[in-house]
């Protein structure tokens, strides 16, 4: 299993969550750390420890950003991404809500060559849908689809373009999963392109406040 795992639970909250990440870090690409919608106003030391223990482990760590769609002025992004990596150590930037559209591609590429000129080797671009080919190249990582299980089953596309990348640039984010076939999600994933993937089974408006059950040790 290859999962991305945004976490959004404050480790204060939720200690043993992230204790069982460490114990699956041979299972995960990376996790996505958001202490405030991106990094805050200042360092959160139980944030900083989780990091540090991750990081030891051999977990990449994400910053997480929101980009507004290419709204956000391109500043903004760099510089929480530049907190994240001052206060947290993470070596990657998770980039939310990203742009998909040729249109915009340009300056997605700006954006991810500023950020990682300033000390982030590792991009990862969510625009939640297969975005215009481009941004396959700008980026190390993109999130392809977010969504519920339902829709995930029934509706999923596929571009032609993505079939001939490696697997290891795609991942899928799939929320309402049901315990019993987050390894079919997973199984599903690979199938579809995608060597990275996120399945849990929450719902909105925060599906991501727990682990998935194959790495809290119940599947």
């Amino acid at each position: 299993m290859n999962f991305l795992v945004p976490l959004y639970v404050h480790p204060a909250e939720d200690p043993g969550a992230w204790h069982r990440l460490i114990a699956a870090a041979d299972r995960i690409h990376g996790v996505v750390l958001n202490p405030a919608s991106g990094p805050g106003t200042s360092p959160d030391p139980a944030f900083v420890s989780a990091a540090r223990a991750l990081r030891s482990a051999g977990v990449h760590v994400f910053g997480y950003v929101d980009t507004d769609y290419g709204e956000r002025p391109p500043s903004d992004v760099a510089e929480e991404a530049g907190r994240h990596r001052d206060w947290y150590g993470t070596d990657g930037c998770f980039l939310d809500r990203t742009p998909s559209g040729p249109a915009e591609l340009p300056a997605c590429r700006r954006l991810v060559r500023r950020i990682k000129r300033s000390g982030v080797p590792l991009v990862a671009l969510n625009p939640g849908v297969h975005p215009s080919p481009g941004y396959l190249r700008a980026a190390d990582l993109v999130v392809t689809f977010e969504g519920h299980w339902s829709t995930y089953v029934s509706a999923f596309s596929r571009p032609r373009w993505s079939v001939r990348q490696s697997p290891e640039r795609f991942c899928h984010l799939v929320y309402g999963v049901p315990p019993a076939l987050i390894p079919l999600a997973v199984r599903t994933a690979r199938e579809r392109g995608a060597g990275v993937s996120g399945p849990v089974t929450g719902e909105l408006p925060n599906p991501w406040s727990e682990l998935t059950p194959a790495l809290s040790g119940s599947v």
